[in-house]
C-alpha cells in the first residue's frame, strides 16, 4: 500500500465504493472521468454509515467498487469532497491509499473515524 505522498503520476485511478458510483447521488463529480469497469476488493472492508459509506483497510470477502481514470485535477476536487488533508491525512474525513485492482494500482478513500457499532459490509456493495 501506497501513501498520499505518492503523485498522481505513480496511479491515475481511482476506486469509488458509495456515492460517487455510477447511478449514485455524487457520481456527476465523475463525469470527466474514464470508467474502466467494476472489480471486488478484498484488502476493504466498508461499513455503512447511514447517507454513505466508509471503507477501512480490513481484509473482506470482496467488497465492489467502480475504477475511474481522474487527471490531477479531478483528484484534488475529490479530495475537497471527502475531506482528505494531504498534509495531515488523519484529521480529515478520509486518507486515501493505493489498493490493487484488476485495472492496476488505484487511490481508495479510507474513512478516518471509528466505525464501532456501524454494520460492516464484508462481501457486496453498499446500497442507498
Amino acid at each position: 500500500m501506497f501513501t498520499p505522498a505518492d503523485s498522481i503520476s505513480r496511479t491515475p485511478l481511482v476506486a469509488v465504493y458509495g456515492t460517487l458510483k455510477r447511478g449514485q447521488r455524487n457520481h456527476y463529480w465523475l463525469k470527466s472521468a474514464d470508467f474502466l469497469g467494476s472489480d471486488r476488493l478484498t484488502s476493504a472492508t466498508l461499513y455503512d454509515l447511514g447517507p454513505f459509506p466508509g471503507a477501512k483497510p480490513e481484509p473482506s470477502r470482496g467488497v465492489e467498487v467502480e475504477v475511474f481514470r481522474v487527471d490531477a485535477n479531478l483528484l484534488t476536487e475529490l479530495d475537497r469532497l471527502e475531506d482528505f488533508r494531504p498534509r495531515q491525512p488523519h484529521a480529515g474525513l478520509y486518507h486515501r491509499a493505493i489498493h490493487a485492482t484488476s485495472f492496476g494500482p488505484a487511490w481508495l478513500y479510507l474513512y478516518n473515524p471509528e466505525v464501532a457499532g456501524c454494520v460492516s459490509i464484508r462481501q457486496g456493495g453498499w446500497r442507498h
